[in-house]
C-alpha cells in the first residue's frame, strides 16, 4: 500500500489471550489498512474506498474490514 514512502501510519499489535503477538495491523491516513503476521509478512489489505478485504494474492475475501480473519488462515 504505502511501502517505504514515509507516510505516517498507525500500527496496532494483535495479541492472543496470553499476550503473545500474533500479528500487526497498519492503518493509513486514508483509511486503508494492511495486516502482517508475526514475522511481518503481508497477509492481506483493506481498501476503504472499495470497502473490501483482499488476501495476499489480491482476491476479495470479504466485504468490509475483515483483516483479522486472515491471521488464522
Amino acid at each position: 500500500i504505502y511501502e517505504n514512502t514515509g507516510v505516517l501510519m498507525e500500527e496496532q499489535a494483535i495479541k492472543d489471550w496470553r499476550g503473545k503477538i500474533l500479528g500487526f495491523i497498519q492503518t493509513y491516513p486514508n483509511g486503508d489498512a494492511k495486516i502482517l503476521d508475526f514475522y511481518r509478512r503481508t497477509l492481506g489489505t483493506y481498501s476503504k474506498s472499495l470497502d473490501v478485504t483482499k488476501d495476499f494474492y489480491g482476491r476479495i475475501v470479504a466485504k468490509g474490514n475483515q483483516l483479522t480473519m486472515l491471521l488464522n488462515r
